[in-house]
């Protein structure tokens, strides 16, 4: 038999496709979660840096949010995926029966934390430059109308930081997509994992790795055309 044919009858007559087809939900689900997580973590890390060091509170927060940063961006993924699933949460008492979970769930649940979290550290630095990028007279004239730091913040300078940023957003979101590779580590079953399983299950690797570098980029060219159009739509909006 060809590899072709190898490759049809584990992934077509045997029912891989199915597994490929979860496994590119949980990617999926992995990636936007993680992202909207990371948008989350990183918008409070980013205003925490670009406050006025005006009290002892916002100097030690400012800290903080530098050592995390340090250890997210300093550390591979992989082993952050290890430790938090091996380690910490253990340590924390957060299991699969704790939380009354299947362990799947559990696992998955696991990854979105991870990839959110490490999300969070490099948005942090997308979000500060993007507020940066705001005219400082925005912060001042709230300021002037009478409104607080925070409120003049959330309102008025993130809107336009996140506007600016939108296409480094989508950027990490591809990035966010092709990292997901590594969470078989802990045993979630994402597309990489479906396809290496049909690849094991005939010993035949070479037709199997290639349509799942097939399907990665056809993933990831189909968010940069969304990214595309999203920048558009702004253009289009900045223009009226």
């Amino acid at each position: 038999m060809t590899s072709w044919d190898l490759f049809w009858r584990s992934f077509y007559t045997n029912g891989g496709y199915q597994d490929v087809l979860d496994g590119l939900k949980t990617t999926v689900i992995i990636a936007v979660v993680s992202l909207f997580l990371g948008i989350f973590i990183g918008t409070i890390l980013a205003v925490v840096k670009v406050a006025p060091q005006t009290n002892i509170g916002i100097k030690v927060l400012s800290k903080i949010a530098d050592v995390y940063i340090a250890i997210f961006r300093g550390t591979p993924i992989m082993v952050q995926l290890l430790i938090v699933y091996y380690v910490l949460f253990p340590a924390i008492g957060l299991s699969a029966n704790s939380l009354s979970v299947p362990i799947e769930r559990y696992r998955l649940i696991v990854a979105i934390v991870v990839y959110g979290m490490n999300s969070g550290a490099y948005v942090s630095e997308i979000m500060r430059s993007g507020i940066q990028s705001v005219d400082v007279g925005q912060l001042e004239a709230g300021r002037t109308l009478g409104l607080s730091y925070g409120y003049t913040m959330l309102h008025v300078v993130i809107p336009q930081a996140i506007k600016n940023i939108m296409p480094t957003l989508g950027n990490e979101f591809i990035v966010l997509i092709k990292e997901t590779s590594v969470v078989s580590f802990i045993a979630v079953v994402d597309l990489t994992k479906a396809f290496k399983s049909i690849a094991d299950s005939n010993y035949e690797y070479i037709v199997p790795y290639l349509i799942l570098g097939a399907v990665y980029l056809v993933l990831v060219l189909g968010i940069t055309a969304l990214i595309k159009l999203v920048e558009r739509r702004f253009a289009k909006s900045d223009r009226r």
